[in-house]
C-alpha cells in the first residue's frame, strides 16, 4: 500500500541564494550535449553548476547503468554544499532507481529537487518517503527554449519564500460543475507516470488535492484509458479540481476524431470533476514551475489559479 502522506507536514526546502551550488544529474534518459548546453548556461550565470561528465553516458534508452545514475542522485542528496538538484532532462528511467535513493538524506537536508515529465515518479518519492516538497518544473534542456518569463519563475520559485500569487496568463474555461471558488493542494504532473506509480509504495497523494496534468505523444484512446485508470483505481475520489496544462503531439496522425481535447472534458464532466484548462505547464513553448504541494485556489468562473504558498522557506 503507499505510503501516507500529510501535506502540511511536508518540510519546505530552504530557499536558493545567488552563488549556492545547483547538481544537474542525468537520473532518466540520456542526455545530449547540444540540448543541455544552454540550459547549463542559465544556470551557471546565477549559480555554481555542478555536474559530471557522466551525465553524457548513454546506455540505449538510459542515461548510464542503474548503479551510476542512483550514485549520481545519492551522492548529490548527501552532499551539504548542493542547495538544489535541478536534473539535465526527463525520458524514462528514474522509476528504476526509486528504491535505491536515499530519503534520509533528503529529510535531513531538505532542498528543492525540480522536474516534471517523467521526474513525476522522483517528485512523488520526494513527498512519500522523505516529506519533502519537491517542484514541478522545467529542467536542464528545457530551459534555453522557454520564454525568458519562464526562466525567471523558475528562479523566483527557487530564491523567493512568497505565495506565487495569481497565474495571470493561465487562462482556462471553467469545468463541468461551473463557477466558483475550489481550494485543495496542487499534485499530479505528467498523466502516463501518475498512472504507472499506481500499485506501488510512490504512488502520487492526490487526496484534497488540485490534480494537475500534462502529458506529451499520447494518442486520444491512451489519455482516456489513463483518466479511467485513475478513477478506478480510486485516486480521483478526493481532487477537488483538475488543471490542465499541455497535451502536446496527443492526436491522431490523420485527425481522426475524438480529440484529446474533448476526450478529457468528457471524462472530467463523467466524472463530475471542476476543471480549468490552458496552464502554461508540460512540454510546450511554456512551463511554469509550481511547489507540489502548496496551497492553492482555483478560480472557476475566470478560469486562473491563485497559488497561496512559496515553494521555498
Amino acid at each position: 500500500m503507499p505510503r501516507k502522506s500529510t501535506w502540511s507536514t511536508c518540510a519546505v526546502p530552504a530557499r536558493l541564494r545567488p552563488g549556492d551550488t545547483i547538481a544537474v544529474p542525468a537520473p532518466a534518459g540520456p542526455v545530449l550535449p547540444d540540448a543541455a548546453r544552454s540550459g547549463l548556461m542559465l544556470l551557471a550565470s546565477r549559480y555554481r553548476v555542478l555536474h559530471d561528465e557522466a551525465i553524457f553516458e548513454r546506455s540505449g534508452f538510459l542515461a548510464g547503468s542503474d548503479d551510476r545514475r542512483a550514485e549520481e542522485m545519492n551522492r548529490y542528496l548527501r552532499d551539504p554544499e548542493v542547495r538544489a538538484i535541478v536534473p539535465a532532462r526527463g525520458g524514462y528511467g528514474v522509476m528504476r532507481i526509486l528504491d535505491r535513493l536515499d530519503a534520509d538524506a533528503l529529510r535531513r537536508d531538505p532542498k528543492p529537487i525540480v522536474g516534471f515529465s517523467d521526474l513525476t515518479a522522483l517528485a512523488s518519492w520526494c513527498v512519500r518517503e522523505a516529506q519533502v516538497r519537491p517542484i514541478h518544473g522545467p529542467m536542464v534542456n528545457q530551459l534555453g527554449r522557454l520564454p525568458g518569463d519562464d526562466v525567471e519563475w523558475l528562479i523566483r520559485t527557487l530564491e523567493d519564500p512568497a505565495p506565487q500569487g495569481e497565474w495571470p496568463d493561465a487562462l482556462g474555461r471553467a469545468g463541468a460543475r461551473g463557477g466558483g471558488t475550489v481550494e485543495g493542494r496542487l499534485a499530479g504532473g505528467n498523466l502516463e507516470i501518475t498512472t504507472r506509480l499506481i500499485g506501488t509504495p510512490w504512488s502520487l497523494d492526490l487526496g484534497a488535492a488540485v490534480f494537475i496534468m500534462e502529458d506529451v505523444g499520447e494518442r486520444p484512446y491512451r489519455v482516456d484509458r489513463a483518466l479511467t485508470q485513475l478513477k478506478l483505481a480510486g485516486l480521483l475520489d478526493g481532487v477537488r479540481a483538475v488543471g490542465v496544462g499541455d497535451f502536446l503531439r496527443c492526436e491522431e496522425e490523420d485527425g481522426y476524431p475524438p480529440s484529446v481535447r474533448e476526450v478529457i472534458d468528457e471524462r472530467l464532466e463523467t466524472f463530475d470533476l471542476p476543471a480549468v484548462t490552458g496552464l502554461p505547464i508540460g512540454h510546450g513553448e511554456r512551463n511554469r514551475a509550481f511547489s507540489v504541494g502548496a496551497r492553492c485556489a482555483v478560480d472557476l468562473g475566470n478560469g486562473r489559479l491563485i497559488v497561496e504558498e512559496g515553494a521555498v522557506s
